[in-house]
């Protein structure tokens, strides 16, 4: 799949996503103070929605390399250190990505394990973190990616 489809494939869901948050959010909202009936479950979806948002997220800023940076010395090293500054610092982030997407699969597992689940609506927690995990895992691919590329 090329660059601009997944990246808006990615957008799209994510778009999405944001969509139902405001949608539970706005029942939930309107369920309170005019029926004085809440949506059940209302935060724990709006919590898995936004976790669910950023990791999916996470490929797309890899993929634009639009992540939050802070120049405060780079800015002033020597024009031929910046080529090899850009590849350290984005092995560096792959490795990172890496480590962090091992550590959400392992905490995926232990989830599962003992069948861990939200409160008010039973629904099983692993699988978010499967998917942070994998997401992750995409992200750090991509960082590798571009460790390797001539910009």
């Amino acid at each position: 799949m090329g660059y601009r489809l997944t990246h808006r494939l990615l957008s799209l869901i994510c778009g999405l996503m944001l969509f139902a948050m405001m949608f539970v959010t706005l029942i939930d909202v309107v369920g309170r103070y005019l029926f004085n009936s809440p949506l059940q479950g209302a935060t724990e979806l709006t919590a898995l929605l936004l976790v669910s948002t950023i990791f999916i997220g996470l490929p797309a800023v890899c993929l634009d390399e639009d992540h939050v940076t802070v120049d405060l010395v780079t800015d002033h090293l020597p024009a031929f250190l910046q080529p090899i500054r850009r590849a350290v610092i984005r092995l560096l982030s792959a490795i990172v990505l890496a480590v962090v997407a091992w550590r959400l699969f392992a905490y995926g597992h232990d989830l599962a394990s003992y069948g861990e689940t939200t409160v008010s609506l039973r629904l099983p927690v692993a699988p978010f973190a499967y998917l942070c995990s994998a997401t992750t895992l995409v992200a750090g691919l991509i960082t590798l990616r571009h460790a390797f590329s001539r910009s």
